[in-house]
């Protein structure tokens, strides 16, 4: 089994042990470009390893940052040396310096500030204000960037920038229904959207509208889709999934999350992918239709 690619871009609901189920369902069609709406990390992308990707996001620091790999603008080394530099400065200022990069990154963007912030923020949360300024603040650890981290994420750039040049990828910015109006039947979609009644906070606000368009615009689309959203957890329940989603097949999973501003977003949860694929009914161990939901919540 080939080892799981880790980004070096930390996120709230990143689906780095959901790959091989992702990858599971991708493989039961033929397609000739993978395509992604809301990239976020590119943790699937960059370990389902297509040949060729679009991968778009409406967060322009995600796109900007695996950008500067692609044109060799950020390096291990250029990582390395720039970490060292910065987390000194970090432990010296005793935490404080964090907030003089945040003010840096929040007026000139860049990408190399906004893997400083990730990696050294609250519980590795992305999350922007109404302006679009990002304010997570600092994890509270003057030591955070140790040696051991900054070669671990050394190693993570390098692993990814391997990856990229090893294949035809394009990373655009860009609203989700222009990223889906760009495809065409021989691509294969796979939809991350931010999950609806999470209370999460993300760099565009995500409401019941924006769920019903997505729907829409994917049941329109000429292509195979695949939509990971969440089922359920020991709070509460998914409803969206039997209204907006219901003519579409479920499996589900249970994963736990690791990061979020809110500890009881934190928890185990039933994740649930939605496809067009068609699929038997001995492919998964669990699959569930709108009879059978009061049986499982």
């Amino acid at each position: 089994m080939m080892k799981t690619l880790i980004p070096p871009i930390k996120s709230q609901g990143i689906k780095t042990k959901l790959v091989d189920w992702i990858k599971g369902v991708s493989k039961k069609v033929a397609f000739e470009r993978w395509v992604e709406p809301f990239m976020g990390t590119g943790v699937v992308a960059f370990n389902i390893q297509p040949k060729r990707a679009l991968l778009c996001d409406s967060n322009p620091h995600l796109i900007h940052f695996y950008q500067a790999i692609q044109n060799e603008k950020i390096t291990p080394n250029i990582v390395r040396e720039f970490l060292n530099e910065e987390g000194l400065k970090l432990l010296q200022s005793n935490g404080e310096y964090y907030y003089e990069v945040r003010e840096r990154f929040n007026k000139d963007c860049d990408p190399l500030d906004f893997l400083f912030l990730n990696r050294a923020c609250f519980n590795g949360m992305i999350r922007f204000n109404q302006k679009g300024k990002f304010n997570v603040p600092f994890c509270k650890k003057p030591q955070r960037f140790a040696q051991s981290l900054v070669t671990k994420i050394v190693n993570q750039v390098e692993n990814t920038a391997k990856m990229i040049k090893n294949n035809h990828y394009e990373f655009k910015c860009q609203d989700f229904q222009q990223t889906i109006l760009e495809t065409n039947k021989s691509d294969l979609i796979y939809a991350d959207p931010p999950y609806i009644g999470r209370n999460t906070d993300y760099f565009d606000c995500w409401n019941e509208e924006n769920e019903v368009t997505l729907q829409r615009v994917l049941s329109k689309s000429r292509c195979n889709f695949i939509l990971s959203t969440w089922f359920s957890n020991k709070y509460r329940k998914n409803d969206y999934i039997f209204s907006i989603w219901k003519s579409y097949p479920i499996v589900t999973k249970e994963h736990f999350y690791h990061v979020g501003a809110k500890e009881n977003n934190r928890n185990m949860i039933y994740e649930a992918l939605l496809s067009n694929i068609q699929m038997s009914d001995t492919d998964f161990k669990e699959r569930y239709n709108e009879n059978e939901r009061s049986a499982i919540l």
